[in-house]
């Protein structure tokens, strides 16, 4: 059985201990200690990074046997005195998100009986998902009451009960697991069965916010972060409004219909432009048809054009195609190809296995109909597409 440091104080960095076993799983060694101010992955919360007797830690199990194992970067002795130091920036990061997370849930609970089924301390933010849908207005209720009791700067204390104990106390949710439970109590405010790292005081978790929230499994999911994750993420979108105001010219309240006119003024650009270039392709396919080149009883019309995305490839191909007796290959003038192949209606050939045939040549993808194919990521130069297709007609 390791001694686990954290339980009784989580702002434990460094510590001494020996190795009481060592070995090596799935090629990685790793170390049993007397005692231990490593957390281990449990309950919702990542583990704890650091150095371990000059070794680095990547990683920390709860094993079975009650015991912690460390895995490390390189071997320790069974027997060995090490001394161990923690990663605190991770550790102070998961004590903020995690007290955050028993101030929030215990919000939800108190004001709109929406109970916490389940709890994940993510890399950028953490989730808790409540048993019930709570309406918009109401998650910023709740909000507001857990960042009420963060500003109170309330005690943060940790006590032991065994299960019978813990039986007659006001526990938020029943403990899952039996014998002596290790509590974790916010003053006033919440009381749960928890093994995990704590701050000492509610402001130090130094603000709950809310970031989204949306329907799962019958109940809502809400996304939130704390402290320092809370101001990484306010630091990140006062950029991008920042950028947003300075690029459309308007103030901070005028934003969203500047966003709306834009895409509006953008939709309606794409449709002018969808009708140009179907006009610009009637009159380029002219062009293109007179420069055919005969092979095997078609005109085939192939040549790579500059300025000419997807869709106007495709409009190209399809106008040459409205002529007897053609093939035409639209092709992009630079790789990674786009192409688009289209047949006149009283030819027989397949183009779509044209498609298939270059893909399979020259990689990409694509695919469509016998008369009219389009696809992309061809590498080739545009000769060799159209000696491919010279061959295939021959």
């Amino acid at each position: 059985m390791t001694e686990r440091l954290y339980y009784t104080d989580a702002h434990t960095v460094e510590f001494d201990a020996t190795v009481v076993a060592a070995g090596e799983a799935g090629g990685r060694p790793w170390a049993v200690l007397d005692r231990t101010a490593f957390y281990p992955t449990s309950g919702g919360q990542p583990h704890d990074l650091g150095e371990l007797g000059g070794a680095a830690v990547v990683e920390v199990l709860d094993r079975e046997d009650g015991t912690v194992a460390h895995v490390l970067d390189r071997a320790l002795p069974e027997g060995a005195a090490v001394h161990g130091r923690i990663d605190w920036a991770r550790r102070f990061d998961h004590m903020q998100q995690h007290t955050g997370q028993h101030v929030l849930s215990a919000a939800f609970d108190r004001r709109l009986q929406a109970r916490t089924v389940s709890f994940h301390l993510g890399a950028e933010s953490s989730t808790i998902d409540l048993d019930r849908v709570v309406a918009p207005e109401r998650v910023t209720a709740a909000e507001q009451e857990a960042n009420r009791v963060v500003w109170e700067d309330r005690p943060v204390t940790v006590r032991f009960a065994t299960a019978v104990e813990a039986a007659a106390l006001p526990l938020r949710k029943e403990p899952q697991r039996e014998g002596l439970l290790r509590l974790v109590e916010i003053a006033d405010f919440d009381l749960s069965a928890c093994g995990g790292t704590h701050v000492g005081r509610t402001g130090a978790v130094g603000v709950i916010a809310v970031s989204s929230w949306e329907k799962f499994r019958g109940g809502l999911r809400v996304e939130f972060l704390c402290g320092a994750r809370a101001l990484g993420r306010f630091r990140v979108l006062r950029d991008a409004v920042a950028g947003s105001l300075r690029a459309l010219s308007v103030s901070p309240a005028e934003l969203p219909d500047a966003i709306a006119r834009a895409q509006a003024d953008n939709k309606e650009l794409r449709r002018v432009m969808r009708g140009l270039t179907e006009k610009l392709a009637v009159h380029e396919a002219e062009r293109l048809v007179a420069s055919g080149t005969p092979v095997g009883g078609v005109t085939l019309v192939a040549e790579a054009l500059e300025g000419w995305d997807a869709a106007g490839l495709k409009s190209l191909a399809a106008a040459v195609a409205t002529r007897r007796g053609c093939l035409a290959v639209c092709l992009s003038a630079a790789p990674p190809l786009l192409v688009a192949v289209a047949r006149s209606a009283d030819i027989s050939i397949d183009a779509s296995a044209v498609l298939r045939a270059l893909t399979a040549e020259f990689g990409g993808k694509g695919g469509g109909r016998p008369e009219l194919a389009q696809g992309g990521g061809l590498a080739a130069e545009p000769a060799q597409i159209i000696a491919a297709v010279t061959r295939r007609l021959a």
